[in-house]
């Protein structure tokens, strides 16, 4: 099922998109350090986002995808390095970043509308300007049916997607998530794949994307950055040039995921290793298509 999106959406966002989002949205971050407790959690963090590029973390658990993105965010503060957007620095939260996490974070006594209405309201614009924007954030995600649906009427992918239009409403230069389909069945992140995709190539806002499954990173992302652990540091950068839209069938994202894996592969065993840990050995039915490596290709 491939999505349908209407491209003039959400106050211009689509229009100002197809020129790489005007220039918005470059992130730069270099040298950074995160200590936790003490114990050095990321190290020597060199990354660089171009406007308009989708660029996916992935690695190990523990290996500091969350905390880089939320140092991105500005939610959490780095021991030394920098970190910029469009040349200025991030030291707290801001509208021009939104996040999108694995828990929707919806207000459950709002409806879907009001949920999406919520921050434009925080930032004082009158309702009169607020009605348009949030109803073309409702069009882009396919519920202009449901904004009158209370939290609890809405199954776990209609969540997802409110929690999306409330972080796209907001124009942001940057939209950050954060594992937003873990908890998602098979099948609806499979759509939720199809309508991300669609959604950027109309809005062409800037993404940087955690996620710990394989063939979620290389069937959305420009750029795939694979962290080592212990501390948490950049292994490999690996570019997907496959154009957008992509078929999720094609052999060649198989082979990506492949690659992708063995490089994961070859950082977990490292870290077994000095453990002293039995090396991991993935299963092999694991390679037969790209929805099996969806389903069992998180690490």
């Amino acid at each position: 099922m491939m999505w349908q999106v209407d491209t003039t959406s959400v106050g211009g966002l689509a229009s100002e998109g197809a020129n790489g989002s005007a220039g918005r949205g470059h992130v730069v971050v270099r040298g950074v350090e995160k200590r936790f407790a003490g114990a050095l959690a990321l190290t020597e963090i060199d990354l660089e986002c171009q406007p308009g590029e989708f660029v996916v973390v992935v690695g190990p658990s523990g290996c500091g995808k969350s905390t880089l993105l939320n140092i991105v965010a500005g939610m959490a503060r780095a021991d030394s390095g920098t970190v910029t957007l469009d040349g200025h620095a991030i030291t707290a939260p801001g509208p021009e970043r939104a996040m999108v996490f694995q828990d929707h974070g919806l207000f459950p006594w709002l409806s879907a509308r009001a949920n999406v209405d919520f921050g434009l309201k925080m930032r004082g614009m009158p309702a009169s300007e607020r009605q348009d924007r949030v109803e073309d954030a409702l069009r882009m995600v396919h519920l202009a049916h449901a904004g009158h649906k209370l939290v609890h009427e809405l199954s776990g992918g209609m969540r997802q997607r409110v929690a999306i239009a409330r972080a796209l409403v907001l124009d942001p230069a940057v939209l950050l998530m954060d594992e937003p389909f873990a908890s998602l069945d098979a099948q609806t992140r499979t759509l939720l794949h199809f309508q991300v995709q669609e959604l950027w190539l109309a809005a062409k806002k800037t993404i940087l994307f955690v996620t710990h499954s394989v063939g979620e990173a290389v069937r959305l992302a420009d750029r795939i950055i694979v962290l080592a652990a212990n501390p948490g540091r950049i292994r490999r950068v690996i570019n997907v040039d496959l154009s957008h839209p992509r078929n999720f069938d094609s052999p060649l994202i198989s082979e990506v995921v492949r690659q992708v894996r063995h490089e994961i592969e070859d950082e977990v065993n490292r870290v077994n290793e000095q453990m002293g840990d039995d090396r991991w050995q993935p299963s092999t039915a694991a390679d037969l298509d790209i929805d099996t490596i969806d389903l069992g290709g998180g690490i």
